[in-house]
Order: C-alpha cells, then structure tokens, then sequence
C-alpha cells in the first residue's frame, strides 16, 4: 500500500478492507487525493504526505475537482469540516494557509 493511502488510513482509524467513503459524496472513495499535487518529481521532503493535503474522492470526483487550482479551497474547506466532523487531530493552521494561499486563484470559479 503507498505511503499516502497508509497514511490516511492510520489517521482516520481505518483498516485497508474498511469501506473508505468519498469525503464529498459519501459514495465509494476509491481515490486517496493529494489536494496539493505532489509534482512530477514525487515528494521527496514528504511534505506532501499529511492528512490536511489527503482527501478521499470518488473517480468521477477525483477526475472533476483533482488537479485543478480553482478548486482548492473547495477541497481545502470540504476536508476540513470532514475532518472536525470525525474528530481526526489535524493542523488546522496549516490548512488555513492553505486555504488563504489558494484564494486569489479561486475567487468566481465556482
């Protein structure tokens, strides 16, 4: 299993045959999403691999929203409140500079 999906699994308490649902639609989550792309290059630093930047989405989700910077916020806040909903510890710090990062790109595109 990659270190991403192993990673969100730990953090939500989850084991690798549990049903993993889709953060935005409840559906079958059957993508691990990197919010921010780990680049061509992978991601050496690991700086990547972090709950705050790991969503689970549909494929049809992951193909709608993923890799596309005018949808950041959307994913940023929508993992954020999926998160304090389950009471996962996260940086929510971290998550608000991202989210205050990507807005200038984001504002009217939804």
């Amino acid at each position: 299993m990659k270190k991403h999906i192993q990673i969100y699994h730990k953090s939500l308490g989850l084991d690798y045959c549990d049903y993993r649902p889709s953060e935005l639609s409840n559906a079958p989550g059957v993508d691990i999403h990197h919010i921010e792309c780990k680049g061509m290059g992978g991601n050496p630093s690991g700086d990547k691999d972090r709950i705050e930047n790991l969503i689970a989405l549909t494929r049809e989700e992951h193909n709608r929203y993923g890799d596309k910077k005018h949808f950041m916020v959307f994913l940023l806040k929508a993992h954020m409140r999926y998160l304090e909903r389950k009471k996962i510890p996260f940086d929510k710090e971290y998550m608000l500079s991202r989210i205050r990062a990507y807005e200038p790109v984001c504002e009217n595109t939804i």
